[in-house]
């Protein structure tokens, strides 16, 4: 975040209504580099329709929902420590485990690392 915004936020003490995916991240406590995975899996779902190439927005409301909700933070959690043991697993030249129908990893994701 920008010096100017958090100055803005600690003076307002309320998020804004849209998020920026620094912002979502930093509130999500994981990576901006995680943030296009979790939408891809559909476990955060952007405002709008935007195209692939452009700056996304989050509503701070689903996110202050799913910061609630403990099952999704396990979703989001097993999402990222599964994407990240495949792709480190590829760059030894390993080939990952992974479970079919995994109740704790979205299908699209046990789909994408079988291919």
């Amino acid at each position: 975040m920008k010096d100017d915004q958090l100055k803005f936020l600690t003076v307002s003490g309320k998020l804004p209504a849209r998020l920026t995916v620094e912002q979502t991240a930093w509130l999500l406590n994981c990576q901006m580099h995680d943030i296009p995975g979790l939408v891809a899996v559909r476990l955060l779902k952007p405002l709008g329709n935007p195209p692939p190439n452009s700056i996304k927005f989050f509503a701070t409301a689903d996110i202050n929902e799913h910061m609630q909700d403990r099952s999704w933070l396990v979703k989001m959690t097993n999402y990222i420590n599964q994407h990240w043991r495949i792709k480190n697993a590829s760059r030894k030249g390993r080939f990952p485990i992974v479970r079919e129908n995994s109740p704790s990893v979205p299908t699209s994701l046990n789909v994408a690392a079988n291919n």
